[in-house]
C-alpha cells in the first residue's frame, strides 16, 4: 500500500493540512500510523475516507457534531455488514440483518432531521420575502395617489 503524505492528501482531497489535522484531533478521521520521524503516513483509504467526510459535510449540510454521528453510524454499520455476510445461510442472518436495517434507520433520521431543517429555513424565507413584496405592492400603491 503506498504511503502518502499529508501534502498529498490535501491535494486529492481538497482540503486543507490544518483541517485534515483537525479532522484527526477530534476524532473524525482515524490517526494513520506514523514514520520514525513521526510523519503522517497516509493510505489511499484515508484520502477515500476524507472525500466522503466532504461530501457529507457539503452536500448534506451536517455540522461537526452530525458529521461525528454519521461517520459513527457507517463504521457501525461496515461491522454489520461484515458480520452479516460472515453468517450467511445461517440462523443467525436474521438478527445480523436486523442490526443492519436499525443502523441504516439510524442514518435515515439524521438526513431526515437536517432536511427538516433546511424546509424550516426555507419556508422562513419565502414568508419573509413574500411579505417584502407584499409590503412593496403597498408602498408603491400609497405612492401612486
Amino acid at each position: 500500500m503506498d504511503e502518502l503524505k499529508i501534502d498529498d492528501v490535501a491535494k486529492q482531497s481538497g482540503l486543507t493540512k490544518r483541517t485534515i489535522r483537525y479532522y484527526e484531533q477530534i476524532g473524525i478521521l482515524p490517526s494513520p500510523p506514523r514514520s520514525e520521524g513521526g510523519t503522517r503516513l497516509y493510505t489511499q483509504n484515508h484520502v477515500e475516507f476524507l472525500k466522503k467526510i466532504t461530501n457529507a459535510k457539503e452536500v448534506m449540510g451536517f455540522s461537526l457534531q452530525e458529521l461525528h454521528e454519521f461517520i459513527r453510524l457507517s463504521d457501525i454499520l461496515e461491522l454489520q455488514k461484515i458480520d452479516y455476510r460472515k453468517v450467511k445461510g445461517t440462523s443467525l442472518q436474521k438478527e445480523k440483518l436486523e442490526k443492519v436495517f436499525y443502523t441504516v434507520e439510524e442514518q435515515l433520521k439524521l438526513i431526515d432531521q437536517k432536511k427538516k431543517k433546511i424546509l424550516k429555513v426555507e419556508a422562513d424565507l419565502v414568508l419573509l420575502r413574500d411579505r417584502a413584496k407584499n409590503a412593496l405592492i403597498r408602498f408603491e400603491n400609497e405612492n401612486k395617489e
